[in-house]
């Protein structure tokens, strides 16, 4: 079988997990750390703090400071509501695509790393190699945070890293933070009829969201000069708005779920603070004066670094040198990368497919882009 053929296989198992976010991704776990001991890695089960969930972290050649990670996170977004054309958790091959859940995001470049862990074992040498698959990117980047504090506390650290999400195999250094919050609003329900009597928590939200959604110029008009993000700027938007109970109830609760992808770090803290200026000056006397107990709350579920581009990147010259590519670029999505560079680490993204596909009905990734990156690891495998 040819490591394109082995990794089809394998991806086709991998889709074979639904390992959506909310769920467990113990299963899926359990066979990559089979397959990675089968080959002769020493893997470490690091349990997340529910225990329903796992980071693998696997290594070939010593334990020591300095290897080279191959990483990818397991979960994959929900499917729920999306129109599927087949079983989006059974992977179809048809006109050279390779259809399922996560396919491109991100289980294709994870099956290519585990079709080369043989070959790896054979090559490796005095500086190790590893693997890191994580839980919970999609909702935060939480397994790779967990990862990095375990890998702090045990004072080895690789020195490059390869996150394989997908680029298109284009080298990727650089890409904005991922900051995700959940807003809160209790209000006091009531009858439909007597408003005043309530405090309606589904209209304050809406007030709130309108309040995030003029940011936009401001933060439009903060770009850098000399910013190569497409778009340039910081951008917000608004995943969910929910509350309520009936036509005829003042709604007693909502929630909003809302990101930002800042350019820089001030950004970020120009909508938290014009935020919370306007719910502690405006929205909250408004609503305390006829219910006392009435809240907003906001909860950070991740606050994810950007990865910051650099005149010295190790990974970026090795992964030139392995894919022919003398350029690299910039995107606007977040992936782990950042965690990994402030630990210290020299990091790009190159994987196969496109983010274009990823989080949709009917993701795929195209079969050659998965050769290519196949070849990519192949040619690491030389250099061992």
């Amino acid at each position: 079988m040819t490591p394109l053929d082995r990794s089809i296989a394998i991806l086709r198992d991998l889709i074979a997990f639904p390992t959506v976010s909310a769920d467990s991704n113990l299963d899926m776990i359990v066979y990559m750390a089979s397959l990675l001991q089968d080959a002769g890695a020493k893997c470490d089960v690091i349990s997340s703090p529910c225990g329903r969930k796992a980071n693998l972290f696997a290594t070939l050649g010593p334990e020591t400071d300095g290897g080279i990670l191959l990483s990818g996170h397991s979960d994959v977004v929900p499917v729920t509501d999306q129109d599927w054309s087949s079983d989006p958790f059974e992977m179809v091959q048809r006109d050279g695509r390779l259809y399922g859940r996560g396919a491109c995001d991100m289980k294709g470049f994870i099956a290519a790393t585990l079709a080369l862990a043989p070959l790896y074992a054979e090559r490796v040498g005095a500086r190790p190699l590893h693997f890191s698959f994580t839980y919970d990117e999609e909702t935060g980047c939480l397994g790779a945070q967990h990862l990095a504090q375990v890998l702090q506390e045990r004072g080895v650290t690789p020195g490059v890293a390869i996150v394989g999400e997908p680029t298109k195999m284009r080298i990727i250094d650089g890409h904005k933070g991922c900051y995700e919050y959940t807003t809160r609003f209790t209000g006091l329900p009531g009858h439909g009829s007597l408003p005043d009597h309530g405090v309606n928590a589904v209209e304050y939200a809406v007030r709130y969201v309108s309040h995030l959604l003029s940011l936009k110029d401001d933060l439009r008009q903060r770009a850098p000069t000399d910013s190569r993000f497409d778009p340039p700027w910081t951008t917000v938007n608004v995943g969910a708005l929910t509350g309520g109970v009936a036509h005829n109830v003042i709604a007693p609760t909502a929630q909003v779920d809302w990101e930002m992808r800042p350019v820089q770090i001030s950004d970020a803290d120009h909508v938290k603070h014009s935020l919370q200026r306007f719910c502690d000056e405006t929205l909250l006397p408004q609503m305390q004066a006829v219910h006392p107990d009435a809240t907003i709350v906001t909860e950070t579920i991740g606050e994810v670094a950007g990865l910051v581009p650099t005149s010295e990147n190790e990974a970026r010259r090795i992964v030139s040198e392995l894919t022919g590519s003398n350029t690299s670029d910039l995107v606007a999505f977040g992936t782990e990368a950042g965690i990994f560079q402030s630990i210290g680490m020299d990091v790009v993204v190159c994987g196969p497919g496109s983010i274009e596909q990823a989080h949709k009905a009917d993701e795929y990734v195209a079969v050659d882009q998965l050769e290519h990156c196949v070849r990519m690891l192949e040619r690491l495998a030389e250099r061992l």
